[in-house]
């Protein structure tokens, strides 16, 4: 049976645009083009796109999405089953939370009592959700699935000692900035210290630093709004563009 790709869309949920966006990153080519020159879709494109969603659902990026498609048919059983353990890992995660989160609740109700590391632990713990929730595709996309766990196991493991300090670095970095916007320039000492600082922050939760890593991690906070706003809404408009120039300069 052949489909077009409004009928392909309907059936999977998935909108016309990804499936073109599919079909540009060659994700998810049509079999063939009707007369018209409209898409059209046969079953082995079904099973595959079937595929896809599968392995976007467990957020695999879509780099490595095409590399798993491209292996032989009997690897695919291994692949899922890599996959399902992937899950049990996240499901223990989020049961792990859900304890903590309920453990809050009951002291906020005065029920039980919590020690200052037990709250210390909810919030970092809903804090890493929150993260994953607004950021974690755009992450796992740019830095892959090991980096990015081996970041929030990192964070999961901070002492409050060490997570106020972070938080200190982040103030006088939004301080810098701010001055930076006002009379800055590049390269000098402000600058420099605006590099540095950005850099310390990011030691706190990044199991290894490297400069390349530096570099792609400004180019994002350009690609994404949500990035973008963070730093504007912090030290003003036009602070994030200025920190991704320091951060280019000083990691060529």
């Amino acid at each position: 049976m052949n489909y077009t790709i409004k009928q392909i869309a309907e059936l999977s949920g998935v909108s016309t645009r990804t499936l073109r966006f599919y079909d540009e990153r060659e994700l998810l080519k049509p079999a063939f083009l009707s007369a018209a020159g409209y898409r059209m879709y046969t079953e082995k494109e079904v099973d595959r796109l079937q595929q896809i969603l599968l392995y976007r659902s467990f957020g695999v990026p879509l780099k490595t999405i095409r590399e798993l498609l491209e292996r032989p048919a009997e690897k695919i059983q291994q692949t899922l089953l890599e996959q399902r353990a992937e899950v049990v890992k996240k499901r223990k995660e989020l049961d792990d939370l859900l304890k903590v989160l309920d453990q809050t609740l009951l002291y906020y109700k005065g029920e039980i009592e919590m020690t200052t590391e037990e709250k210390f632990e909810a919030f970092k713990q809903k804090a890493l959700l929150e993260n994953e929730e607004n950021y974690g595709e755009e992450i796992r996309e740019k830095y892959g699935e090991d980096t990015v766990e081996d970041s929030n196991q990192k964070w999961l493991e901070m002492s409050e000692r060490d997570y106020l300090k972070m938080e200190e670095v982040e103030a006088t970095l939004f301080k810098k900035l701010t001055e930076y916007l006002e009379a800055g320039e590049l390269p000098s000492t402000l600058a420099e210290e605006i590099f540095g600082l950005h850099r310390l922050w990011l030691q706190f939760s990044w199991k290894k630093y490297t400069a390349e890593a530096h570099k792609n991690l400004s180019e994002l906070y350009l690609a994404d709004e949500r990035f973008t706003n963070y730093y504007d809404e912090k030290s003003g408009i036009g602070a994030t563009e200025a920190l991704c120039q320091i951060i280019q300069y000083y990691t060529n």
